[in-house]
């Protein structure tokens, strides 16, 4: 189904854009001749896919001269179609989107996920989430970092961090999240770039602290 998905969208892609680049998760895509790409995650969240839990989406972003400038996910189960265009704010299924209010850690319901070395890698963000899970009301993991990011623009989480991430993943969920209100950086607070191997987003107003727990439990 990755695969048939994502040969479904190129075809759109190639007919209507010829001259765009295409970057995706399972095939090599294609170079375009001109400043635009398309970033493509045809199922995100293909284990839970795989095994019948309801949580996957397709992920879409398009990209200009290195810039995320539009973005879209849609959750095909809840018929929730997440939407995004730089500088114009985001929405869903046509209504704005805007992070919570949660001002504290402690109130916090936060996302996150871990990588799929987590067995070979000590990079495997466990030593994350203990933390997170003493300090927070409560952490879920769902399997799909795009949908989680489009949980916080819309205030269903207040927060989500993760490690090892591809730009597929992440381009359509960190705009749609910035247009929101919200925050998203590296764990360091550094400028977030869909090619950085980390990121946090959150509703801004409990990304101190975050940051705050995430250096700590580097040193």
């Amino acid at each position: 189904m990755d695969h048939r998905a994502e040969a479904a969208v190129i075809e759109i892609l190639g007919k209507e854009f010829p001259d765009h680049g295409i970057l995706t998760e399972e095939s090599k895509g294609r170079e375009g001749s001109g400043a635009y790409r398309w970033i493509l995650d045809p199922l995100d969240g293909t284990t839970n896919y795989a095994h019948g839990y309801p949580f996957f989406c397709v992920s879409l972003a398009l990209e200009k001269d290195g810039q995320i400038i539009w973005g879209i996910i849609y959750d095909p189960l809840r018929e929730e179609l997440f939407a995004a265009e730089a500088g114009r704010g985001a929405a869903v299924n046509g209504r704005a989107l805007k992070v919570s209010a949660t001002r504290h850690i402690h109130q916090s319901f936060l996302c996150t996920g871990f990588p799929y070395d987590m067995r070979e890698s000590p990079e495997d963000n466990l030593r994350y989430f203990s933390r997170f899970a003493k300090i927070a009301q409560a952490i879920r993991r769902d399997g799909s970092a795009a949908l989680d990011l489009c949980y916080v623009a819309m205030g269903r989480f207040d927060g989500f961090w993760e490690m090892k991430l591809n730009p597929w993943d992440v381009a359509a969920g960190g705009l749609i999240v910035t247009e929101a209100g919200g925050s998203v950086t590296g764990f360091s607070g550094d400028p977030f770039t869909i090619h950085g191997k980390e990121i946090l987003a959150t509703n801004g107003l409990i990304h101190e602290e975050m940051l705050t727990v995430l250096s700590k439990q580097r040193e």
